[in-house]
Order: C-alpha cells, then structure tokens, then sequence
C-alpha cells in the first residue's frame, strides 16, 4: 500500500497539480468535494484530475488510438516510477485504497469511444459510452469514500453506476451545442428519429418544437436516473454523504437551468451560479439525511 506523505515534496506537488485542475474546470464538484473529509477530498480530487487529463486527449484533433494506448501504458506505471504530477496523485491513491484497476481500464475504453467517435444508435448503445465514461469513476470512489454500517460495495455499485449515467447524460445535453460544434452528436439516432429529428439536424442547429420535445424527453430520462440512484446515497458513509448528495443535486439542476433558458443549448451554456449552489445546500443535505435506505 503507498503511504502518501505530505511532507514529501514530490507528493505535496502532485496533489496541488490536481487542486488546480479541478479548481479550474469543475466549480461544482470543487463546491461538492469541499464538503469531504481532507484525506478523501484529496484522493477524490485527484481522481477528477486524472479523469480530466485522460479525457484531454479526446479534444486534441489528432489525436490517436495509439496515443490513447501511450498514455495507458503510463498510468499502469506504479507511483514510485511516475513523473506526471497529476499520475503520480492518482497513482498514490490507487495504491493506498487498493482500488479495482478495472473501472479505471473501462475508463479508459470509454474515452478510446470518443477518439473514433461513432454516432450512438439506440439508447442502450449510448448508457454504455455513458458508463465508461462516469459510472466508473463513482465505482473508483467508493472504496476512497466509504459504506455505511451494513453496506457493501456490491449493495452500492447500481446505485453509483445510475448516478453515473445520470450525470453524463446531464453533460450530453448541456453540451449539445459545443459537441455539435465538434461534428458530434450523442444523442440516439433512434431518439432523434422519433421526434422526427437527424443527426444532421442537430449539427445545424435546428431548433424547433420537435428539438424542445426531444429535450424534455431526455431530460426526463435524466430525472428518472437520478431518482433511482439517489437512494444509494444512503449506503455510503456518513461523512461522504453531503458531498456526493451535493454533487447529485447540483448537477441535476443544470437539467432545470436548461429548462429556464427554454432549451437553448446550441447558444447558452446551463449552469448554476455559486450563489445557487450555497441557496441549494441545506435541502441538498435535508434530502441526503432523510432519503431513506434501500431495502
């Protein structure tokens, strides 16, 4: 097991890399993990930041397979033989909490999806891309997070992989414009052909009362997700708790703020201001406390 030491410089350098990281992309998860315990804010962090710069790769132009595999290849290396500040963290925490390498290789595989991007047929061809790419990492988390007296890994893992989902899903349709701006659609071809919607329409940015149904279509599909993981929450610790409640939460209301802003996703980005998210806290931690467990 990797013992992390903050009193090494190197280490103290690779968890700072990863503050910076996820201080610059995700305000809300910075506002969600602030709520955990340090030692598992940080491994948590740390996480995001390697999530991040695997997910990097995808938005260089040229990128390749082969430069998928490089990077791979370098993230297996142990903490010991890491140079890159933001795998060295990762791999510290890795080895300290003796996490499942295998959600981080599926991981992976998800963002060799986005390399050779192919459009999703069917709904189920799209929860798969969206498992690869988040519910794995809520199945890296757990071990670094904890369980609740009673609970398991194998009690928490549908809960997270929903969660997962729902979160990604929450993405794809805030970033339908920016995506469709890349030539990409994520949206099923078959929902698309069911409201009488194509790819092409999406890409040029059709927006009409057939792209509003689809919408509130997905967007309940997303709701639903989140209703049926958030009981999960409750087999967690207790300390994890807020922060994963509070990221559920927040992130599920960008599917309102897309509501406000009347479907426009091809010209405003949703988002929740920091003054919101501090609004939202005390229902979010209300509604994490009393969701009642699982039977």
């Amino acid at each position: 097991m990797a013992v992390i030491s903050l009193t090494n410089p190197g280490h103290q350098h690779a968890f700072a890399a990863t503050e910076a990281v996820i201080h610059k992309h995700s305000k809300t998860f910075y506002f969600a993990t602030a709520l955990l315990p340090r030692p598992a804010r940080r491994a948590i962090r740390s996480l995001y930041a390697f999530c991040r710069a695997s997910d990097d790769l995808v938005d260089c132009a040229d990128s390749t397979l082969q430069d998928l595999e490089a990077w791979r290849r370098q993230v297996n290396l142990p903490a010991s033989q890491q140079t890159n500040p933001l795998l060295l963290s990762w791999a510290l925490v890795r080895e300290h909490y003796a996490i499942d390498r295998r959600y981080e290789q599926e991981l992976l595989d998800g963002i060799a999806m986005d390399i050779h991007f192919k459009p999703y047929a069917t709904w189920d061809d799209l929860r798969q891309y969206c498992y690869r790419v988040a519910s794995t990492v809520g199945l890296l988390s757990m071990p670094v997070v904890g369980y609740a007296k009673r609970s398991s890994f194998e009690q928490a893992a549908p809960y997270a992989i929903k969660l997962g989902i729902a979160l990604q899903l929450t993405n794809i349709l805030r970033d339908v414009g920016e995506d469709a701006g890349r030539g990409r659609v994520y949206l099923p071809e078959q929902d698309l052909a069911a409201f009488g919607l194509s790819s092409a329409d999406i890409l040029r940015q059709v927006y009409d009362e057939r792209f509003v149904a689809l919408m509130k279509f997905e967007i309940n599909r997303a709701r639903q997700l989140y209703a049926e993981a958030l009981p999960g929450i409750s087999l967690l610790s207790a300390a994890a708790r807020p922060a994963v409640g509070a990221a559920a939460l927040l992130y599920r209301s960008i599917l309102d703020r897309i509501e406000a802003n009347q479907y426009q996703v091809h010209t405003a980005r949703a988002h929740t201001s920091s003054m919101r998210k501090l609004s939202m806290l005390p229902n979010i931690l209300y509604k994490v406390y009393t969701t009642p467990r699982p039977e």
